[in-house]
């Protein structure tokens, strides 16, 4: 079982003592051919797949692989990486928690995408805990700078605080366990940017400010950052996707009414941040399903 340290770190969003990066506008990327590759898992234990684009347009969404994780189990769904296989079809590998345990997760499909190659499906147990406290979950596979590292971070509701909880991915499993405390408020978050030595999240409070949250892969602690003091409370689910050489295509979830809107973000750069309102997405996103994004091995996150 994975076991709780409270390696705390003061000064986050429940403290309210903020560090602040210089000012200096970015330009969003805002170009029609960004987009991201849509995944959720159903209370049916299904993936499913649709591409979003920056128009605002939305693929038809397809259903399957079906029946992956047992009914009404499955959450907290990480980023699915996918590499083409021979002759056709993806492997497709992540993180996803059923019930009060996590697994690591793969998968091979055939050439429709949306069947499995018998006999592929593999789960993995890391461990126990993951139960409701634990708000979201990623992890970061990065080879910025030429430095090959996989972190998990996980958004924790504990005692009477909230964690930022983090992990190294190492051959022999998950270690250096490290959590930083102050983050009570946060309602949600997603990962925008990797570098050699940290990973940097936008993070939306209860209260509808928007930050950035600079967590090291070593030693010291994050750097938070507000961004907007306003308005961002509506979104559930955050979903992000590079775009362009230093901005990033963001989409907010709202499941209190299905509904998807998308912003094309700059370099993150403090409240100087270019974030351009892209509008509401043309599709349905049920409220039932748990949300990830699908993306190709190798590609780093550069919105910061």
């Amino acid at each position: 079982m994975i076991k709780y340290g409270r390696t705390l770190a003061a000064g986050a969003l429940l403290t309210g003592a903020l560090v602040t990066t210089s000012a200096g506008a970015a330009p969003a990327a805002t170009t029609a051919a960004c987009s991201l590759r849509l995944g959720s898992v159903t209370p049916g234990g299904d993936h499913t797949l649709q591409t979003i684009t920056a128009a605002p347009s939305a693929s038809t969404r397809l259903l399957g692989p079906a029946n992956l994780y047992p009914d009404g189990q499955a959450h907290l769904p990480t980023a699915v990486r996918t590499e083409l296989v021979v002759p056709a079809g993806q492997e497709r590998t992540g993180l996803v928690a059923i019930g009060p345990r996590m697994y690591a997760t793969s998968y091979l499909t055939d050439g429709t995408g949306t069947s499995v190659v018998p006999g592929t499906v593999k789960q993995t147990l890391i461990g126990g805990g993951w139960d409701d406290l634990h708000k979201y979950v990623e992890l970061s596979r990065s080879g910025a700078g030429g430095i090959v590292r996989s972190n998990v971070y996980a958004l924790i509701n504990q005692f009477t605080d909230g964690l930022i909880a983090r992990w190294t991915v190492t051959p022999s499993g998950w270690k250096y366990y490290t959590t930083f405390g102050g983050f009570k408020s946060v309602k949600t978050m997603v990962l925008i940017g990797q570098g050699s030595t940290y990973d940097l999240f936008l993070a939306t409070t209860n209260g509808g400010a928007l930050y950035t949250v600079k967590v090291p892969t070593g030693a010291g602690k994050p750097l938070v950052t507000k961004i907007r003091t306003s308005t961002w409370q509506g979104f559930e689910t955050l979903i992000a996707e590079k775009c362009g050489s230093y901005g990033t295509l963001l989409l907010g979830i709202d499941k209190d009414t299905g509904t998807g809107y998308l912003y094309a973000v700059g370099h993150a750069n403090g409240t100087a941040t270019v974030i351009k309102g892209l509008g509401k997405v043309p599709t349905t996103f049920p409220a039932s399903d748990s949300y990830f994004r699908f993306y190709d091995g190798g590609t780093v996150l550069n919105g910061g």
